[in-house]
């Protein structure tokens, strides 16, 4: 049995990733949830009276080495998937949910948490974390009884299956589409990208140049292509994605996966008495409920959809200028919008991404960090699963604070989308530990060994964006891993991230870090005017494509499920009168965020939650006449970033902030009024 699952013996307490092979998995995992499930088991039968230490704090330490395995079983099945690594996601799914039902319902935990919560005489941590424990046990079911309390563990079970076959269907449309480009169809494309079309091409023994249902290829296809037809094919392709119609054909069709799992969701929430699984997944939010949720939706829908009317109009007139008589379709329009960027604001990519390059914007990211929090980045080398990701030491007055990874660029195998997780929880116990972070993304890798790996505007926000995320792991400062990092509400946790984006555009930041690959000039200023005012000419689309995600989530979770997830999306669609020639951001049989877990489900407004705050928040800091304002960051790592989930997010807000937001900010920030 390869203990190097648990006992990470490389440099600064990694995993030896070199040292792990798929086979090793299957047995430490077994090995792990059976330990797991002893100590639990001995803390449930414990005869001394129940108590802080011996229940809620042993339950904290009783899944370490479960964690320990999970955490790399999983960053590599995100970063690095496999047939092997795809099937034994499919056999740990059941076992994970079975493990959490048993535990999460057992009313013998249950009822020793709450002698503890009524015992009280908690420091405000403890009992936090006692009331999110009884919460939990309440939300799980353990107070259910007989057939209900079966048929709830059942469908745990279930949906643990579905969501992981979804995924993994979403993953091989993605993986196995490529679309060949002829010479022909390479028209209009910049030399960048098409230096990444023929990157993309050799890593999958090809010749030419093809296009890749990446986002940081087919995104900027759409943009520049002037052969229509080839534009059509490659958004076909990757709108198709889970449907059945994509690379994987019947065999990848999520449609019945999404139906039932909307369905067992909705009974999930009937057992626990809750009208449906919106009222039961935003009870513990700060929305509250789907009603609040709606409204602050609509408030931006409609100045949005205005907008995206008065820019369709505009993308006719120049698709009918090119002789096309039909409809503005959904591949014309970032093509047309890209055309009009250029004119009206005298912008293109190929003279923005010389300034971006990875390496100058991660300077951004980390001189960021330094000058807000006083954070230094040392980099190490590490054995990691890529040679492309890299690791560093996060220190701050001698102090090491975190172990951060980060890996970008796209790759077969790897998930697409960017996303930050933590291989390791910050705590308090014992001695202590620091956490293990990790930044994933997808950008364009370099043309060439040793060549410079350009970004785009929106990739260098993503890349602010995430490490926004790492930051509340980095600072975390709590006794319990439950409540460290990013364990917060899920309308709240977007709040780091989103609000970390605007350190991107601050001009003391591109002066020092935005300059030119060959050169080393600077950003011109009037070049970082222009890349401002264009993003926000483009919110009307922008807007348009994350509210009707965001709609049609909170509509399939409310009330009586669909039978029919498509259809009902389609009158959802039609109701709100969305621009056809304007997509869903995430079409729902690939909406990841809602269907491959529970995480965003009815809950991805929790962005546009998050944005009203991270306005407000970036406010905060502009008033004092200084972006940098050391006062300012101070307040925000110490009632927010280190305090993880340790009190309510409300509460944590109104200390930072002292009033809670309203939505004008965001519309006036998205130039929407």
């Amino acid at each position: 049995m390869n203990r190097e699952l648990v006992q990470w013996s490389g440099p600064q307490g990694l995993p030896r990733f070199d040292l792990i092979a798929d086979d090793d998995f299957a047995a430490v995992v077994d090995a792990e949830l059976a330990a797991a499930q002893a100590a639990h088991e001995a803390i449930a039968t414990d005869p001394a009276p129940p108590d802080f230490a011996n229940t809620l704090a042993a339950m904290e330490q009783a899944e370490d080495g479960l964690n320990r395995v999970l955490a790399v079983f999983y960053t590599l099945a995100g970063v690095a998937s496999n047939p092997a690594r795809e099937a034994l996601q499919r056999d740990f799914a059941p076992k994970l949910a079975a493990y959490g039902s048993k535990i999460s319902m057992d009313a013998r935990l249950y009822r020793r948490v709450q002698a503890v919560a009524e015992a009280g005489g908690l420091s405000p941590e403890d009992a936090r974390l006692v009331d999110l424990s009884l919460r939990g046990f309440r939300r799980s079911g353990a107070g259910l009884e007989g057939a209900s309390r079966d048929r709830m563990a059942a469908i745990r079970n279930r949906l643990a299956v579905l969501t992981t076959q979804f995924s993994q269907n979403v993953l091989t449309d993605e993986r196995d589409y490529v679309l060949p480009v002829p010479d022909a169809g390479l028209a209009g494309l910049p030399d960048w990208l098409l230096r990444s079309m023929a990157a993309a091409a050799r890593e999958r023994g090809m010749d030419g140049h093809v296009v890749t249902l990446s986002r940081s290829l087919i995104v900027p296809f759409l943009e520049y292509a002037t052969d229509r037809a080839l534009r059509e094919a490659a958004f076909r392709a990757w709108v198709a994605r889970g449907s059945g119609q994509g690379a994987g054909g019947a065999d990848t069709d999520n449609g019945a996966i999404v139906a039932e799992i909307l369905s067992l969701r909705h009974e999930r929430a009937r057992l626990l008495g809750y009208d449906d699984f919106a009222a039961y997944k935003l009870e513990p939010e700060m929305a509250g409920s789907a009603d609040r949720v709606r409204d602050l939706l609509m408030q931006v829908w409609h100045p949005a959809r205005a907008r995206a009317e008065q820019d369709q109009a505009a993308l006719t007139e120049m698709l009918r200028a090119d002789g096309i008589n039909g409809a503005l379709e959904p591949w014309d329009w970032r093509h047309y919008a890209e055309r009009r960027r250029r004119a009206e604001h005298d912008l293109d990519e190929a003279e923005i991404k010389p300034y971006l390059t990875l390496d100058a914007m991660l300077g951004a990211v980390f001189d960021t960090a330094n000058r807000l929090f006083g954070l230094e980045f040392q980099p190490f080398d590490a054995p990691l699963w890529d040679r492309s990701a890299r690791a560093w030491r996060v220190m701050r007055d001698g102090r090491q604070m975190a172990i951060f990874i980060g890996d970008y660029y796209a790759r077969p195998g790897k998930r697409s989308g960017a996303w930050c997780s933590a291989m390791q929880m910050q705590h308090k116990i014992g001695a202590g530990q620091r956490p293990i972070v990790v930044n994933v993304c997808n950008f364009t890798p370099p043309a060439s060994d040793g060549a410079p790996a350009f970004l785009s505007w929106d990739d260098a926000k993503t890349l602010f964006h995430e490490f926004g995320h790492a930051t509340h792991h980095i600072l975390s400062d709590v006794t319990w891993p439950s409540l460290a990092g990013t364990s917060v509400a899920r309308d709240f946790v977007e709040l780091p991230s989103q609000l970390y984006e605007h350190w991107l555009d601050q001009p003391q930041v591109l002066q020092a870090h935005a300059r030119h690959f060959e050169t080393g000039a600077p950003m011109p200023d009037a070049l970082r005017q222009r890349i401002l005012d264009a993003d926000r000419a483009g919110q009307g689309f922008a807007s348009m494509e994350y509210l009707q995600s965001a709609l049609v989530d909170l509509d399939f979770h409310s009330a009586t499920p669909p039978d029919d997830p498509m259809a009902r999306q389609a009158r959802l669609l039609a109701e709100l009168d969305a621009p056809p020639a304007i997509p869903m951001r995430h079409a729902t049989p690939h909406f990841s965020h809602v269907f491959s877990g529970d995480g965003y489900s009815a809950g991805y407004y929790s962005y546009l939650w998050s944005e009203v705050m991270d306005a407000d928040a970036f406010a905060a800091f502009e008033e004092t006449g200084d972006v940098f304002d050391p006062a300012t960051a101070k307040r925000l790592e110490d009632t927010i970033l280190s305090r993880g989930g340790s009190a309510p997010a409300e509460d944590l807000w109104l200390a930072f902030r002292g009033k809670m937001p309203g939505v004008e900010p965001l519309l006036r920030g998205r130039g929407l009024i």
